[in-house]
């Protein structure tokens, strides 16, 4: 797992007026917190060397954004959507953003650990070198997702839905893929533990009878 970590910077400057920083489209070097706001549309705004702490923006769009450098640590984005949004370098801890959407945005060097990303749309998502940790994936959505160095360890992908998104050298051996829905093109070549083989006996038809 080779995953580049955001570059910190020990030097921020504090602050909680997020749509004030905003105007001039681009924020650098602030650390963002203690902001509880609903209902606004943000758009192609650059955000470079900050973190977002215990900050609270849901029912919102934040699209056509780029994040460099980007740590997220308790907050709360759901129902937010970043669609468009290009990710690199950045770090989601112990944050909500279920009913989230990330569709048709690119992900580069990111993790999201012990984050609930339950309805999270990933849909014509670009990935790579992503890791979700004892993250929370229940009823997500993988559309036509270009993945490369994709790792989930411990995460849950109940009832994800897995569509024309190959999952070839990933391993979810460590995952709960229960009610997982997945093609067996898609499913070729992940790695799966044989407790998971139960789950997938329905791609060829087998019924078990107890």
């Amino acid at each position: 797992m080779n995953i580049v970590k955001p570059r910190k910077n020990n030097n921020l400057i504090k602050t909680n007026k997020l749509l004030e920083e905003i105007e001039e489209d681009r924020i650098e070097n602030k650390q963002i917190e203690n902001i509880n706001i609903e209902e606004v549309e943000i758009y192609d705004v650059e955000i470079e060397g900050t973190k977002f702490a215990n900050a609270e923006i849901t029912k919102s769009k934040i699209e056509k954004g780029t994040f460099t450098d980007v740590i997220f640590e308790n907050c709360n984005f759901s129902n937010t959507s970043f669609e468009n949004c290009i990710f690199v370098r950045c770090e989601f801890n112990n944050c909500k953003i279920t009913g989230g959407s990330f569709a048709e945005a690119r992900l580069y060097n990111v993790t999201f650990k012990e984050t609930n990303a339950n309805y999270i749309n990933l849909s014509m998502t670009s990935m790579e070198n992503v890791l979700f940790e004892n993250t929370v994936l229940r009823n997500s959505n993988f559309q036509e997702n270009n993945l490369k160095n994709i790792y989930f360890k411990k995460a849950d992908l109940t009832q994800a839905q897995i569509f024309k998104t190959s999952l070839k050298n990933i391993d979810l051996s460590e995952s709960i893929i229960e009610g997982i829905a997945v093609s067996i093109e898609d499913i070729r070549g992940a790695s799966i533990n044989q407790f998971q083989a139960v789950d997938l006996l329905y791609l060829i038809g087998v019924k078990i009878i107890l």
